[in-house]
């Protein structure tokens, strides 16, 4: 296959009660030019551990371009370009973006398209149907700050078990609780 494909690099700079994150945890992603914003966003959105999806995104492109969900209730006089049918084609080499997840909490992300294309069988594996991560790095916080399973924000972590609480399905856990 043909060294068409772009790679995007993708940090996130901030977000939620967290502030700036220094260093900051990204993930890179290979994508065909024919896939959308939409297909970016969702693979952002996984790649970077979101559950709870339903919030609205947007990406601003270097020259100022909107791209994201059209609402006519929502969007001041600004011209928003619709994700679902605008392509990654617009994206050229080097070209640096923001996508923001969660108008609330304002993820945003800085996203880098790598200087040179690629051949998604020697970055992947396989031709992806979508944007697929491909690298990543660094810790990512909980969209919601939670630490553990019912973590209510207030009450100190639960004591560490060091392990006497798995069930003995694998040798290794047979082996912590003896």
């Amino acid at each position: 296959m043909a060294r068409t494909w772009l790679i995007i690099d993708v940090e996130l700079v901030s977000g939620g009660e967290h502030g700036d994150f220094w260093p900051r945890p990204g993930r890179t992603f290979v994508a065909a030019r024919t896939h959308t914003f939409e297909q970016l966003a969702e693979a952002i959105d996984d790649a970077f551990g979101r559950w709870d999806l339903a919030h609205l995104h947007e990406f601003t492109l270097a020259d100022g371009t909107a791209v994201g969900t059209p609402d006519d209730e929502f969007d001041d006089d600004r011209v928003i370009l619709d994700s679902r049918r605008t392509t990654l084609s617009r994206l050229a080499a080097g070209e640096q973006f923001a996508y923001v997840f969660d108008f609330g909490d304002d993820w945003t992300h800085l996203c880098t398209v790598g200087p040179e294309r690629t051949d998604p069988i020697e970055a992947y594996g396989m031709v992806p149907t979508r944007p697929a991560a491909i690298f990543g790095w660094g810790d990512l916080p909980d969209q919601y700050g939670r630490r553990w399973i019912g973590d209510d924000g207030e009450s100190p972590p639960p004591p560490d078990p060091e392990g006497g609480d798995l069930p003995p399905i694998l040798p290794r856990w047979q082996r912590r609780r003896t």
